[in-house]
């Protein structure tokens, strides 16, 4: 048997995986001897960019029901080396330290958020990084709703005003609401940034900014966490903010792993690919996701979102099993970019192009995040190959849909 290994089952990952497989099925008996393995360290594919929303209850999915009825297999277990001149990846899994071989390789680790040596951050901080970290701020909430009074309950420091830190902050009064924790609230950003959404845009900060003061979120920008306690932060001002919950959602970097190998890699720490998803200057190795860098349109690299990693993973798993059999491979091309911002009880921002100029903002760009977040970034769960196999196509879907006033929707 030839082996692809999949190390990642995020957006990138679960696609190239089905990618794979539907490729090897259509090539019919020349794939029969292919098996594709991936490794992840969970039992479940997490619709990650909904792990700040309220209702956490569907973004978890088995992936057993996703790649059991495709013919892939899935082991549990956490990546600690990878050696591209044995073609050989360890990991510990269930079963203790295990080295698995590979023919074909494909890195889809995503990206993580850093974790600053600040004192007290390990020991009071919350991100929405992981399924298993937003469940452990949502529990932690519900504790503090079920405790009496207490300084600084109701008040939340979130850390970090790029996307993520933007909707967390966002949909913060409704998860306070949800937790029971009662009486007024305190929703703080923080940034070391001078503007709120830094990176973002000039066109897209006027609408943020306007959402943020209808929710009452406060701001303090250009101000650096310097410690973090149980009963709140210390700023660089020297502002003490007395707050028993600090999320933190400052940056994100490429896997670790990644730094690991011998190659290019970019600012955030990235492995560059080529449109066919292959690591640069690295034999039988392909990327995709937040873990990979990629020129989609010639001009443009693409972005850590789902938006990127999707397509990414369909053309790698695709282009995987082409290049193991000898058979000609896809390039991906975007020609498009948008970026939809949830914006709590307010909306959302929805813009278009790489200058990210406003096309709908409020509840009409809202109907656009919720398609999105809930419809479009799933994978099929009727546990069909067929439907599975549809959906992995080497393709790039058209964007997503725009609302009018009245909430109907507009062709793309």
């Amino acid at each position: 048997m030839s082996r692809i290994v999949v190390l990642g089952a995020g957006f990138a990952g679960l696609w190239a995986a089905i990618g794979a497989a539907r490729k090897r099925d259509e090539v019919g008996a020349a794939g029969r001897d292919v098996e594709i393995l991936v490794v992840d360290r969970n039992p479940y594919h997490n619709i990650r960019v909904r792990n700040y929303e309220v209702d956490l209850s569907e973004v978890a999915i088995p992936l057993r029901g996703l790649l059991d009825p495709v013919g892939v297999t899935h082991r549990i277990g956490e990546v600690e080396t990878i050696d591209p001149a044995r073609r050989q990846v360890s990991l510990v899994g269930e079963g203790g330290q295990e080295v698995l071989a590979y023919e074909r390789l494909v890195l889809a680790l995503g990206s993580e958020v850093p974790r600053p040596d600040i004192p007290g951050f390990a020991d009071h901080a919350f991100d929405v990084d992981t399924y298993a970290a937003a469940l452990r701020l949502d529990n932690h909430l519900a504790s503090l709703g079920r405790n009496g009074p207490a300084p600084g309950q109701s008040n939340v420091v979130v850390v970090g005003a790029g996307f993520t830190g933007i909707e967390v902050a966002a949909e913060m009064p409704d998860k306070l609401r949800r937790a029971g924790i009662a009486g007024s609230h305190r929703i703080i950003l923080v940034d070391p940034n001078p503007v709120v959404g830094a990176t973002i845009g000039d066109h897209a900060r006027p609408v943020i900014k306007e959402a943020l003061s209808s929710l009452e979120v406060e701001t303090r920008l250009g101000e650096r966490v310097t410690a973090i306690e149980a009963a709140g932060v210390s700023l660089s001002s020297g502002e003490f903010i007395p707050a028993q919950t600090v999320v933190w959602c400052a940056g994100m970097r490429a896997s670790p792993l990644a730094a690991g190998l011998r190659v290019e890699r970019d600012r955030y720490g990235r492995l560059l690919v080529d449109p066919f998803m292959r690591v640069a200057d690295l034999s039988h190795v392909f990327a995709a996701g937040d873990v990979a860098s990629s020129v989609v349109d010639g001009l443009h690299p693409t972005v850590m979102s789902c938006q990127f990693a999707r397509p990414m993973g369909r053309f790698a798993g695709h282009n995987v099993v082409a290049d193991l059999l000898g058979l000609p491979m896809l390039p991906l091309r975007i020609d498009w970019y948008v970026t939809v911002l949830d914006l709590g009880a307010w909306g959302a921002l929805y813009t278009e192009g790489w200058d990210r100029e406003v096309r709908t903002s409020g509840q009409a760009a809202k109907a656009t995040k919720q398609t999105i977040n809930h419809k479009r970034i799933y994978p099929p769960l009727t546990g069909s190959k067929e439907d599975l196999f549809a959906a992995a196509a080497p393709t790039v879907q058209a964007p997503p849909p725009t609302y009018g006033a009245g909430l109907a929707p507009r062709k793309p």
